[in-house]
């Protein structure tokens, strides 16, 4: 039985390169039509600006969201008219479960959505689900997520490894003692959950786990619950932790039942978190809109990152018809601190929510291959792909950069770039202007090199991969 298939059974229901070419040649097109529109009567102008320049083949839309801080592209765009200044008449439908969000997706009654970054390549590939080529051409944001535990448990940390528990980032060696003591004791596992099968969440407490030799298939059951039941779960104990996103995990902290131990900034800083994603056939049928609804998001999320704004966004999207949670909560991470305890004073964390900033809202390739090594590394890929080819099929840096251009915000000229070796800011020279990017260490020290995939598929000390490394070597040279 698959991880997903044992998720389903335990769950709770509560290079390219940009040319000079290219780009030159992209905007003079722009300045052409500027020119054009120019030398059309005012009225006609601004209908002609509504409508789009280049002709809308749909213009009402319905975007789903979950209820997390880090649908606010999506919302802001709606609530401070990005939408509408580009000719979009977008309703947005608040979704109970990422389930639901890929299945209505798939059948086309969304025309697209806030989906974790894993699930363009679980639709495309069949992960979980009907195979259903999906793509995404935007990033809505970098990090989010925190792994948050009982206080029973965290006691039982402290009391197991009081000085591996004192250090920050915070390792999985305390809890692999305490899991150690109980298999001792004849004790049976315990349960820990996240919001997906292909979540980002589920391959950051694996992979945290991982780190401290715990197997998350063996050691621990791990089940799936949405995440907006995740706390509800956790005061009833019918869960020791779990790893979700914002505002869910300083829920628990405000209410005084669990702590958080790690964010996944601090696993991996600066890692791609959740993307806009639409079926392959929406995005052929509708090219023009498709364009329009991102570059809507481009400009929505540059307006939500920046500090002067952050308040705002935190009382849109507070609302009960986005997150419904307290303002006082959902401000907690997203106004530049986090707090990990009741009785312990915020902690700076600036880049706790990153919307814009660090090219955050480009799809890059080498971080949809990351995610597929994860796929693989824990059997949910069960046969040899070309890595490589798979990512960029589906995470289309060719139209976010089409996006970007006309809007006029900086991207990136390369599909990929390294993971795991900056430790501050940095400068990305390789892109139609410098563009400053954040810190990108993993908190044990590991680096990624997209070009050199195997070697990290060969690293994994723990894991339960289905498809024989001979086999993917020759996919993927």
């Amino acid at each position: 039985m698959s991880n997903q298939d044992q998720s389903k059974n335990n769950m709770i229901i509560l290079p390219e390169q940009l040319s000079r070419r290219d780009f030159f040649r992209n905007s003079a097109m722009m300045i052409g039509g500027a020119a054009m529109m120019g030398m059309l009567p005012p009225g006609v102008r601004s209908a002609a600006w509504a409508a789009g320049s280049e002709g809308l083949e749909k213009t009402d839309l319905k975007f789903g969201i979950i209820p997390l801080t880090d649908c606010a592209p999506i919302v802001v765009a709606a609530e401070k008219g990005y939408f509408k200044k580009h000719g979009l008449n977008v309703v947005i439908s608040k979704e109970a479960s990422w389930a639901n969000i890929r299945d209505k997706v798939s059948i086309g009654e969304l025309d697209g959505a806030h989906m974790l970054a894993g699930m363009p390549i679980a639709a495309t590939l069949g992960v979980g689900a009907t195979p259903k080529p999906t793509i995404t051409g935007f990033a809505m944001d970098l990090n989010g997520n925190g792994i948050t535990v009982s206080e029973e448990l965290y006691e039982r940390m402290v009391e197991a490894d009081p000085d591996a528990m004192k250090q920050r980032p915070t390792s999985a060696v305390a809890l692999k003692k305490v899991i150690d003591a109980d298999k001792k004791a004849g004790k049976p596992p315990m349960t820990f959950a996240m919001v997906f099968p292909v979540s980002t969440h589920n391959y950051e407490i694996r992979y945290w786990m991982a780190s401290a030799g715990i197997n998350p298939d063996q050691d621990v059951r791990l089940i799936v619950i949405p995440p907006p039941q995740m706390v509800a779960n956790l005061n009833a104990k019918n869960i020791v932790g779990y790893c979700v996103g914002e505002p869910w995990n300083e829920r628990a902290v405000e209410m005084g039942i669990g702590r958080t131990i790690i964010t996944n900034y601090e696993i991996w800083n600066n890692k791609l978190e959740k993307v806009f994603g639409v079926n392959q056939e929406w995005a052929d049928k509708y090219p023009n809109t498709h364009k329009a609804a991102i570059k809507a998001l481009i400009e929505a999320s540059a307006w939500a990152d920046k500090p002067e704004n952050r308040m705002e966004v935190v009382n849109i999207i507070a609302q009960k018809s986005y997150v419904n949670a307290p303002e006082d909560v959902v401000k907690m991470s997203m106004t530049g601190t986090f707090k990990y305890s009741k009785d312990e004073a915020p902690t700076p964390m600036p880049d706790f929510n990153v919307f814009h900033r660090y090219a955050a809202n480009f799809p890059w390739e080498s971080q949809a291959a990351w995610y597929i090594t994860q796929m693989l590394r824990w059997g949910q890929i069960e046969h040899p792909l070309d890595i490589r080819k798979t990512a960029a099929s589906i995470y289309r840096t060719d139209l976010y950069r089409a996006a970007a251009l006309e809007v006029g915000v900086a991207c990136p000229t390369v599909a990929g770039k390294t993971e795991g070796t900056h430790k501050s800011g940095w400068t990305l020279d390789k892109a139609s202007q410098p563009i400053p990017m954040g810190p990108d260490l993993f908190f044990d020290g590991v680096k990624f090199d997209p070009d050199k995939l195997m070697a990290y598929l060969k690293s994994f000390k723990v894991h339960d991969m289905k498809v024989p490394l001979a086999a993917l070597a020759k996919m993927n040279p």
